[in-house]
């Protein structure tokens, strides 16, 4: 989908931590678009800050793999927040830049450019449209729907993809957001979970991510946004990664909750639900397929362990909870299947418990920890045959450091 596309035509994309791949290679760089394309996913949004002097080696390097793959895009999304604001002289030079790769992605015929924040800077962006001819999707979600600037953007992109507090996640943001933007295009952040603790940068939060890749999701495929975007292919900080774990771009004391820790097979539905988002319809299964998520640790026994970890980020003026308030111990299965079946799940030595796949296309089941421990072991069944099966390292009241790990291990049958 390189290059122009149709006005309308909704496409999925991945958000791209450009200051994590100072070093990936450019066989990296193909690595990652292919895994994304057999996901389903069209592209990558490339998030840039202003001052790491990587980036035009590293952009280079996305466009070119991009070019060469064929049938992916990308787009430029500047950073505001974690290296300060970007020169508006700076942003024209480096969109202009890259706008002739065949793989620059086009939305009503002109390079889509968004931004994470940066509404310090709104008044830069009628020159900047001016002098490049972009399409202008920005977040600005700190506006809020009823704040943004209509006669400035040519949509709206929200970073509001977590809930607040223990609930579950709903759409009713995204509904003020496509309500707000009063027929310009929306598009919709997805993201599986939400743990940082990364000192240097004084973040240290969750936010509750039980359930939450399913249920996104469902809301995608209900509301029917012209665009969505993955929160994110490469934010092993944040813990929302979905792509490889590259270990040169882990940030400074985030190894410890990343380490052997993947999130690859969330990937492993996305095209089914991608899919169905775009065809308003679900697609045809042709194979049976089962992923799980659950903490490493059991919160139950966090005590003095949860490394001063909030639920919740009061710095945002959110009302802070005990981690173990949001995150509930339990593992969380979703079964892509032909036709009904049983799903066991066991841990460790204990009995299996068995739980019914009631229909044909994806089931999500919850499965309580019930203070047992051990390595997780998923089957699912159909006719008294496997016709998938999963399992991994499972439950523990080891810790690593001492403290709580309280990101999310994903395993699937592939």
């Amino acid at each position: 989908m390189g290059g122009p596309l149709r006005a309308h035509a909704k496409a999925v994309f991945a958000h791209m931590i450009i200051g994590n791949t100072a070093g990936s290679t450019p066989d990296d760089w193909a690595d990652d678009i292919e895994k994304a394309k057999d996901a389903g996913i069209d592209g990558f949004a490339l998030n840039i800050a202003p001052g790491d002097s990587y980036t035009g080696t590293s952009l280079t390097n996305a466009y070119n793999a991009a070019d060469s793959a064929g049938n992916f895009s990308l787009f430029l999304s500047f950073d505001y927040l974690s290296q300060g604001a970007w020169p508006a002289a700076n942003v024209i030079t480096t969109i202009n830049t890259y706008a002739s790769h065949s793989s620059q992605f086009h939305y009503n015929g002109k390079p889509l450019v968004s931004t994470f924040e940066g509404t310090s800077n709104v008044n830069d962006w009628p020159g900047i449209k001016s002098a490049t001819g972009c399409t202008f999707i920005p977040d600005w979600s700190s506006l809020g729907a009823q704040g943004i600037p209509l006669d400035v953007v040519d949509g709206a992109f929200s970073w509001n993809a977590w809930p607040n507090g223990p609930e579950n996640m709903t759409d009713t943001d995204d509904i003020a957001w496509k309500t707000a933007l009063n027929g310009k295009p929306y598009m919709m952040g997805v993201s599986p979970w939400f743990y940082t603790n990364l000192p240097q940068w004084n973040k240290n939060w969750l936010w509750r991510g039980d359930g939450l890749w399913s249920t996104r999701w469902e809301q995608v495929i209900a509301l029917q946004p012209e665009l969505v975007e993955i929160i994110t292919w490469n934010d092993y900080g944040e813990s929302h990664y979905i792509g490889p774990v590259r270990a040169q771009g882990i940030p400074e004391s985030a190894s410890r909750y990343v380490d052997n820790m993947p999130h690859d097979h969330w990937r492993d539905l996305l095209p089914f639900y991608i899919a169905a988002y775009k065809n308003a319809s679900a697609p045809a299964i042709t194979a049976d397929k089962v992923v799980f998520y659950h903490r490493p640790n059991p919160a139950a026994n966090a005590g003095s362990a949860t490394g001063g970890t909030t639920g919740n980020n009061p710095s945002q003026g959110q009302q802070a909870y005990a981690p173990g308030d949001l995150l509930e111990d339990n593992i969380y299965v979703d079964v892509l299947v032909i036709a009904p079946s049983t799903v066991n799940v066991q841990i460790g030595s204990n009995s299996a418990t068995t739980w019914q796949a009631p229909h044909a296309g994806i089931n999500n089941i919850t499965v309580p920890f019930n203070g047992q421990t051990g390595t997780v072991n998923v089957t699912v069944q159909r006719n008294g045959q496997n016709v998938a099966a999963a399992s991994g390292p499972g439950i523990t009241d080891a810790l690593d450091g001492g403290l709580i790990n309280w990101n999310a291990y994903v395993g699937g049958s592939g």
